[in-house]
């Protein structure tokens, strides 16, 4: 019997590469409450930036974690889709952040995110939290998974060796 063939794994779309054009387009981060800041952003690195809300807090009255995560990964990501040429796409492969210093209720947050290295598929950046007297609240890094235009020929894959069962 013939094995049907898998759906093809789902891509991102396109993104803009304008961060202009981005930040204007709105996504997660402005849902949030922050936005682009394009001003301080350019070819490789990307700023993130606003104010905290009652809405961003956890039950302990400080910034919820995912709220740093959320934030510092859209910094680095930005920071990766401006190294994007035409028919190039990307998405977060991994995230790692450490929690550094509390934010709260009212206080201005900056994330900045920098490419550290862009390979064909894979993209490394490193990021950076600051509260607006400039103390580090959180730091990260991550990959990201960069897709071409054109994917690659479709390889057939060796199977596996039938298991002999174990006596």
């Amino acid at each position: 019997m013939a094995r049907a063939t898998p759906p093809p794994e789902p891509r991102p779309i396109r993104p803009v590469p304008d961060l202009l054009r981005a930040a204007r387009r709105g996504g997660f981060h402005h849902e949030v409450g922050f936005s682009i800041d394009a001003e301080h952003s350019g070819h490789g690195f990307c700023t993130v930036t606003g104010h905290v809300e009652r809405r961003h807090l956890n039950i302990n009255a400080v910034v919820h974690g995912g709220v740093y995560a959320t934030i510092l990964d859209t910094a680095m990501g930005g920071a990766v889709v401006s190294l994007l040429a035409e028919g190039e796409t990307t998405a977060t492969t991994s995230l790692y952040v450490e929690y550094l210093s509390a934010a709260r209720e009212g206080d201005v947050l900056s994330a900045r995110g920098d490419v550290l290295r862009r390979g064909r598929h894979i993209a490394f950046a490193e990021g950076t939290l600051l509260g607006a007297d400039g103390k580090r609240l959180s730091q990260a890094h991550g990959t990201w998974y960069i897709w071409s235009r054109d994917p690659a020929p479709a390889r057939a894959r060796p199977r596996p060796a039938p298991r002999r069962p174990s006596r």
